[in-house]
């Protein structure tokens, strides 16, 4: 812990901070897009921690995640260990409103990456060579996708215990054990032999109040547990998940929900409906077993397959 600390061959001493500019490359009107790099070192020897957002760049709530602990100054007086902050990963998809890169292609889905490969293959790379391979942990942060909210959760795979001791840590109201999924960030991060523990919560391009607050303080119990600050939180009773599903539209039609993200149900209970814009019909939507909502589409109007509500147990 705490070795050197270089990034982009910038190398940050004990006791100081910095803001490096990576640069990714050049749009097509040649104008340079860096990736702005935000380090914190404490005078004494302890964990590495990356703190990043936006790596698809519609997840705002990420970014004002990292924002606001920079804001706070909450890296400025570390006890131990260095921090990395990044609010902003995917710089093409947060200028361009898009989950994506211009190519098309989601970054999250391009690790290791290749400097000779697609531009969304080029954002991993930079990534994993000059920050995964700097830090020990880290906590991506995420939200739903478009329509779809998700209550505030942590994300672990059940295989790495660093992962679920950071997730408890955290303290989010769900955790979630979620195995990894090939050429994602975190599975970069495994094959590196770094835990990252994501946090789902909100919607893209929607700030949600409560997701934004629970990140904040779910953060700083991570840093506190590692005795890398100073910061007192009542702990609570989380709700453990070891798997989660969607549950689909049978019909399409207007969707009228009676249940949210947060609410736990019994099976059999009617969670929704779905009616014809003209009277004709109308659908009953029910649990098909126990557990907890940790996600739900905001889309009114939905097509047969659609997912409505995602359910952890």
């Amino acid at each position: 812990m705490n070795r050197t600390l270089s990034i982009n061959n910038q190398s940050i001493k004990y006791g100081e901070k910095a803001v490096i500019n990576l640069n990714i490359a050049r749009l097509i009107s040649g104008t340079e897009i860096d990736l702005p790099i935000y380090a914190y070192r404490s005078k004494k020897p302890g964990p590495t921690v990356l703190l990043s957002g936006g790596l698809h760049g519609d997840e705002i709530n990420g970014v004002e995640i990292v924002r606001r602990l920079i804001e706070q100054k909450t890296f400025d007086k570390l006890n131990c260990g260095s921090i990395i902050a990044i609010p902003v990963m995917n710089i093409y998809g947060f200028l361009n409103f898009s989950r994506e890169v211009p190519d098309g292609k989601d970054v999250n889905r391009s690790f290791p990456g290749s400097l000779s490969g697609s531009l969304a293959a080029r954002v991993a790379y930079n990534l994993t060579h000059k920050v995964l391979h700097e830090i020990d942990f880290g906590i991506d942060f995420h939200t739903g996708g478009a329509n779809r909210y998700n209550y505030p959760q942590t994300r672990y795979d059940p295989s790495d215990k660093q992962a679920k001791e950071i997730s408890e840590a955290f303290n989010a109201p769900i955790n979630l054990e979620s195995k990894f999924i090939d050429r994602t960030f975190r599975k970069q991060a495994m094959k590196m032999e770094k835990s990252i523990v994501v946090y789902e919560a909100g919607e893209s391009m929607r700030f949600d109040q409560q997701s934004i607050e629970e990140g904040v303080l779910g953060a700083k119990k991570v840093l506190s547990h590692f005795g890398m600050i100073d910061f007192e939180s009542q702990f609570r009773e989380s709700v453990d998940c070891k798997e989660s599903a969607w549950l689909r539209a049978k019909v399409s039609g207007l969707l009228h929900l009676e249940k949210t993200s947060g609410d736990m149900v019994k099976a059999k209970e009617i969670l929704a409906t779905i009616t014809d814009p003209f009277g004709n019909f109308k659908t009953k939507i029910k649990a098909p077993k126990d557990g907890i909502i940790i996600g739900h589409t905001n889309a009114p109007l939905v097509n047969q397959g659609d997912a409505l509500y995602h359910i952890g147990n």
